[in-house]
């Protein structure tokens, strides 16, 4: 499963983003300047320069080394990062109206949706709001279920619950695995909603409607325009979901009898993971009949006793085979590829650039396993990325669109094809393609299987923030959305006493997450445009573009933009089109569709 990276550690750099029309619109001062305007520009890069390392730093150190300490450290790098350029993109509206440079121009909009929490003008909502987030994510981060609070021995992480569920098949157990872990967020439900609270009124401050509203700005078009844009490309990718759905539900209802209902949404402690985002460790009970799969990465990764640096290298290695230069070596001296046993950290996989230049490191607790060497690539592709556009002004050192970022690693992770493996000394001889849909089925219960769940984190956010839902409805519009999107349930009513949003990361650590709906769209568009440049002619899920000089120039071309020029600018550059367009996924996993339209026929879909 892709796991996001941390630009600023909670207080993200956000992509590209549009004019603030709701801002008040400034009459330019007759002392005020074109050149003013570069001035101003070029102090706020400075400033955020200096400011974004400190904060870095601050963060890696919390993530890496939790304590009430470092956890109090964070918090006030991470309010003075965003006090600085709250105040800088307020003052940017001086020049609303003052002709300038067109470069200027976007960096002085790119500033007014750089952060992903606006702090309110008050100094004492502000640190409140910046601890708050702090304390939120470290809350995730020490959260463990215990089954006996008397005896430390039961007490599970989410390292060792994540593990059992992939490979339980006792109904009863996991659902108390996955009851358990839900109880981590109950105590989040209070300070969630001080959040809500604080970070609409900062960003009212900067003349959006609410957080949400600041969000959804940041991707050259309306905001309301954007969502029209998800649902498009949600609708192109949904009857494949639906088809997926109905053939899992079908499996899962033959191994677990009327739990599984056998036309209504399926119980989400069944999936095989926390949040049912990614099905993959269904397999074995959802393979075709042919056996499975002609091998298994993780079972390979494993004889092999592939250790995490090893592991890592072979994800240079693929980078490094279409012209990127070599990981400097600092990265080796201080990322964290293991999980340490003398403290707490956060595991959860994230992909820094801590001077906002050249200090490319990865957080990660890494195991031999076929997942992890997927994330291993997809946050290598952040790396890469952030070092591509280390020469641009701050304001510019972002991806196109945020999805962009996402979705560069799993593009080079979708490279890791059989042929590729041969190529790399981990398989013998590929298999052949007639056996393709075992490994389409595969990815698709990682891949398509995750499309939904991208989207109703966000969904269920921006109501959240516009407060057409208010607190006494969080749990049940949440469960709301995951029937309507993904089609599961739990395992029975969750009222308002749970907090269940806060049991995924990305909510107590305010991350948006339509970044990764848009990294899975795009990169199979990505992927289409790069095998085609790369000279392959056949099955699009056969392709890889390892060792293609032709396709690294072009990637690496994009990569470099930045966030310099509107996303579609950039995805021109990479692909030819201006649009984003998940026909690519229809294409890739086309003889899956056929082959589960078989299947199921005569069986009910949908929910």
């Amino acid at each position: 499963m892709p796991t996001p990276r941390r630009l600023l550690a909670g207080l993200l750099l956000a992509a590209v983003p549009v004019t603030i029309a709701a801002c008040r619109v400034w009459a330019p001062s007759p002392a005020l300047s074109a050149e003013d305007a570069a001035k101003f520009v070029t102090a706020v890069n400075d400033t955020m320069l200096k400011l974004g390392r400190q904060q870095q730093q601050a963060n890696w150190v919390a993530a890496t080394y939790i304590t009430s300490d470092t956890e109090a450290i964070s918090a006030r790098a991470n309010q003075a990062y965003i006090d600085a350029v709250a105040r800088n993109a307020k003052d940017a509206v001086r020049f609303n109206s003052l002709q300038v440079a067109a470069d200027v121009r976007r960096q002085l909009e790119l500033l007014k949706t750089t952060l992903t929490v606006v702090t309110p003008s008050d100094a004492r909502q502000a640190e409140e709001l910046t601890t708050l987030t702090a304390s939120m994510e470290a809350a995730y981060g020490r959260g463990k279920w215990c089954k006996d609070p008397a005896q430390p021995a039961t007490c599970l992480d989410i390292e060792q619950i994540t593990e059992e569920m992939a490979t339980s098949r006792d109904p009863v157990r996991l659902r108390e695995l996955w009851e358990g872990w839900h109880t981590i967020s109950i105590p989040m439900k209070k300070d969630y909603v001080r959040f809500v609270e604080l970070a609409n009124r900062g960003a009212k401050e900067l003349g959006f409607a609410d957080t949400g509203a600041l969000w959804r700005a940041k991707y050259d078009m309306p905001p309301d325009a954007f969502t029209r844009e998800l649902d498009r490309l949600w609708e192109q990718v949904r009857p494949l979901y639906v088809s997926l759905h109905a053939y899992v539900r079908m499996k899962l209802r033959a191994k677990y009898g009327d739990i599984v209902p056998e036309k209504g949404p399926i119980p989400a402690h069944l999936m095989g993971n926390i949040w049912a985002q990614d099905w993959s460790n269904l397999a074995p009970l959802v393979a075709p009949g042919s056996g499975g799969p002609a091998y298994s990465l993780t079972d390979i990764l494993k004889s092999r006793n592939a250790g995490a640096v090893e592991m890592t290298k072979m994800g240079e290695r693929f980078f490094t085979s279409l012209g990127f230069a070599p990981l400097p070596a600092t990265f080796w001296e201080r990322s964290m590829l293991v999980k340490p046993a003398d403290r707490n950290v956060i595991c959860h996989a994230s992909a820094w650039d801590v001077d906002l230049v050249e200090d490319l490191r990865i957080k990660m607790c890494i195991d031999p396993t076929e997942e992890d060497f997927t994330t291993i690539h997809h946050e290598l592709g952040h790396n890469f990325y952030q070092r591509a556009y280390n020469t641009l002004p701050i304001l510019f050192r972002d991806s196109a669109n945020d999805g962009f970022h996402e979705a560069v690693g799993d593009t080079i992770a979708l490279s890791v094809t059989p042929e590729y493996l041969v190529k790399i000394g981990l398989l013998d001889k590929a298999p052949d393609a007639s056996g393709d849909i075992d490994l389409l089925l595969a990815r698709a219960l990682e891949k398509i299987a995750f499309l939904p769940f991208g989207l109703l984190i966000d969904q269920w956010r921006w109501q959240v923030f516009s407060g057409q839902v208010p607190p006494d409805q969080y749990n049940k519009v949440w469960w709301d959305l995951r029937l309507k999107y993904q089609g599961v349930a739990p395992p029975e009513m969750r009222g308002e006493q749970f907090f269940d949003p806060g049991a995924k990361y990305h909510v107590p650590a305010v991350t948006p997450y339509t970044r990764y709906f848009l990294a899975h769209i795009l990169q199979f568009q990505f992927h289409r445009a790069l095998a085609t440049l790369a000279g392959c002619t056949g099955p699009l899920n056969r392709c890889s573009i390892y060792e293609s000089k032709v396709a690294g120039a072009r990637l690496e071309a994009m990569l470099k933009l930045g966030q310099s020029k509107p996303w579609p600018d950039a995805l021109e550059a990479l692909t030819g089109s201006r649009d984003m367009d998940a026909t690519a996924i229809r294409d890739y996993f086309a003889p899956l569709q056929t082959w589960l339209d078989e299947q199921l026929k005569g069986q009910p879909t949908g929910w």
